[in-house]
């Protein structure tokens, strides 16, 4: 009688799909615990990723000149993404141009260096994979569980708040970098009924 070799499922006991934003209260959670910490570096990383929304790869390509002019931090800065080759513009809210600022004065990084250096010497910036396991320590600090968030909760979460207190899609279209509408759609997770109010407030 032939036996059949179950292969286990890749997904088994894992969360799949897309990743949650952070509520506001989670965020909080993670700024004090920052400040506590007083890691000056995670504090100007978390709070650059949830104002950008960038992508992980593009956060950690992030150079000093790109979000910096002479010695200010930039309230608006705009970079090349790595996937659509797209540009794409955020803005950088006080908390965040104090982080950044307090981070650059302990490292005294020149503007052409990358804004969050790697650590090993082989790479000039952080990796993604190291930017993951980052992400995950900031979720368990929280109470989280670290399993059901990733980096596209960074991204998600600031997109995710606009949308629900505007229902303004195609700004949130702009501000993910995003170029279909569909994208922005699956990408926020709108419910149908969202999609359908939506729909029925738009006359033509």
């Amino acid at each position: 009688m032939e036996t059949i070799n179950k292969r286990e499922v890749w997904n088994k006991g894992k969360l799949v799909g897309q990743k949650p934003p952070l509520k506001p209260k989670d965020i909080w959670a993670i700024r004090i615990h920052l400040q506590n910490r007083h890691a000056v570096r995670d504090l100007a990383m978390f709070n650059l990723a949830i104002d950008s929304k960038l992508r992980g790869c593009d956060l950690v390509s992030l150079h000093v000149r790109d979000i910096t002019h002479g010695n200010q931090i930039l309230a608006r800065a705009m970079v090349m993404q790595r996937k659509t080759q797209r540009p794409v513009q955020f803005e950088l809210t006080e908390p965040t141009r104090s982080a950044v600022a307090a981070w650059l004065e302990q490292v005294h990084l020149r503007s052409d260096q990358y804004l969050f250096p790697s650590r090993v010497g082989n790479s000039l910036h952080i990796s993604t994979r190291q930017y993951a396991r980052i992400v995950h320590q900031w979720v368990y600090a929280a109470g989280l569980d670290s399993s059901a968030y990733g980096t596209h909760s960074m991204r998600r979460t600031k997109a995710t708040l606009i949308y629900k207190r505007t229902k303004n899609l195609r700004a949130v279209q702009l501000l993910l970098g995003h170029t279909k509408l569909e994208s922005t759609v699956r990408y926020l997770g709108i419910e149908v009924d969202d999609a359908l109010e939506i729909s029925e407030q738009t006359e033509i």
